[in-house]
């Protein structure tokens, strides 16, 4: 860290290497004999080196790396203690019940699997069983039209249930009937893989519906970046892909990506993704309706700031001081910000130009109502596109997040197809590429089309009506790639 805070054009690399260090003193922290002197030694060590700015993870999981960068030692001591009996207090009735759950639940699923398949029933899941959502959501109401005889079940978490909409039929995992849709659905539509515990019967059919374009590095492609691999075991990623039948694809470039990061019979389905057709088919009345319902006045330039997930960051970080920005930018623009679902919120302050969409159930909406989308790396770049509106690169640790993360192209390089418009370093280039027009000017426009050419060829509006025709109902569609290998055929057995 001194190294670092002597060499200012190395500053960016504070945030993460801070961020780190901390996370290994509080692993270490356990195994520790004078815990007392360890403490004080992590205290000095965040007083001296702690970055401007720095925050810990809210609520419970920011307690104890709080504490100990403190010093706090007897506190800690205090929680682990509390903790422990808590622990101690519920592991042997819990642990019965569930070795006893288990064995009933494996059995159960076992004889199961020894029934019939149903023909007419689908499994839908999305993000971990986070509720309706994404690319399945859209499959599912294309398949209510267009075949109606396979009725669509959702896998939703426990405590996600009160959140759905009204006539959605699902099951929570775990219970009776979430392994026997398991054992005897035939279809199964998801945006990730499935758990572990789900085997795959002849005749059922697995589709990957994936949730963005790859600019990050994916799949087997992580297994040179150890950041990006994190509690990753790749022998039970080839396993779960395995089970796929199809795999989902917006473009040409994710069908090569899919195919290379994670390799396996699957056939590619270059459909483009159905969560976008309402891209393409919203109306301005709806737009609108959008757009008032989270506070957008008419008139008002609205931006959505969507940067992605840091696989070396444990909570959210804005890489634009937003108070500077909305003050800069002044009242006729408000600024949409929306974390990485992967985070807890943003933490904003409270300005009423800045709008707190992170619990917002709809990515889509969010650019329907944006005229300007303003990310780092995100995915929704490529999704934003098809709405050919004016999109900023904001870029300020570029270097350091393409060598820790890895990507597949030079998101920054200028070029038509790589870039999709301006690109900004610093909070107050951002802003003056808003104040100057430059965010819309006519040679951004030309790199967002060339950007649009290539990353959205098959977003018309009918991206899921295609999946269920082939999927579902075995029907030759277009405009998917040639046939062949890896290519979209009819026909599934």
């Amino acid at each position: 860290m001194t190294f670092l805070r002597d060499r200012p054009a190395l500053h960016r690399l504070r945030a993460p290497l801070f961020e780190r260090a901390g996370q290994e003193l509080l692993a270490g922290y356990p195994s520790v004999r004078r815990r007392r002197r360890y403490a004080r030694a992590v205290a000095a060590f965040h007083r001296a080196h702690r970055p401007e700015g720095h925050r810990f993870p809210p609520g419970a999981r920011g307690l104890r790396p709080r504490l100990l960068g403190a010093g706090r030692y007897a506190a800690l001591g205090l929680l682990d203690g509390v903790l422990a009996l808590r622990r101690g207090v519920r592991s042997v009735p819990s642990a019965v019940r569930a070795r006893a759950k288990r064995t009933l639940s494996a059995r159960y699923y076992w004889w199961q699997r020894r029934r019939p398949l149903d023909r007419g029933l689908a499994v839908y899941a999305a993000y971990w069983n986070r509720g309706v959502s994404c690319n399945p959501e859209a499959i599912f109401h294309k398949a209510r039209e267009l075949a109606p005889s396979v009725r669509g079940v959702w896998v939703v978490s426990k405590k996600q249930v009160p959140t759905l909409p009204s006539g959605i039929d699902h099951v929570v995992p775990g219970t009776r009937r979430y392994w026997r849709l398991l054992a005897r659905a035939t279809y199964f539509f998801n945006n990730v893989n499935f758990p572990d515990h789900l085997v795959k019967r002849p005749g059922q059919i697995h589709v990957m519906t994936h949730h963005g374009t790859p600019l990050k590095i994916m799949g087997l492609d992580q297994q040179d970046y150890p950041a990006a691999a994190q509690g990753l075991n790749f022998d039970r990623l080839l396993q779960r892909v395995d089970r796929w039948d199809w795999s989902i694809s917006a473009n040409p470039h994710s069908t090569e990506v899919w195919s290379r990061a994670y390799p396996s019979a699957a056939r590619s389905l270059e459909s483009g993704y159905p969560r976008n057709d309402v891209l393409a088919t919203a109306t301005a009345g709806r737009i609108a309706e959008i757009r008032a319902g989270l506070g957008v006045r008419p008139g008002q330039r609205a931006v959505l700031y969507a940067p992605t997930h840091r696989d070396y960051e444990a909570s959210f970080t804005s890489r634009i001081d937003l108070e500077r920005l909305t003050e800069a930018l002044g009242p006729e623009t408000v600024i949409m910000v929306r974390a990485h679902y992967f985070y807890e919120g943003a933490g904003l302050p409270d300005r009423p130009t800045l709008i707190d969409v992170c619990d917002h159930p709809r990515i889509e909406e969010l650019c329907l109502a944006a005229d300007a989308l303003v990310t780092d790396y995100s995915s929704v770049m490529f999704d934003y596109a098809a709405l050919d509106r004016p999109i900023v690169v904001h870029a300020p640790d570029w270097e350091t997040y393409r060598t820790v993360r890895g990507v597949c192209f030079d998101l920054l390089s200028g070029k038509p197809g790589d870039t999709p418009g301006a690109v900004s370093r610093s909070t107050a280039e951002l802003a003056r590429i808003f104040l100057d027009g430059s965010w819309d000017s006519p040679e951004n426009a030309a790199l967002r089309a060339a950007f649009r050419s290539r990353f959205c060829p098959y977003d018309d509006g009918n991206a899921a009506e295609r999946v269920v025709r082939t999927v579902l109902l075995g029907e030759r569609t277009g405009p998917g790639p040639s046939s062949g290998p890896g290519s979209a055929v009819a026909g599934r057995a």
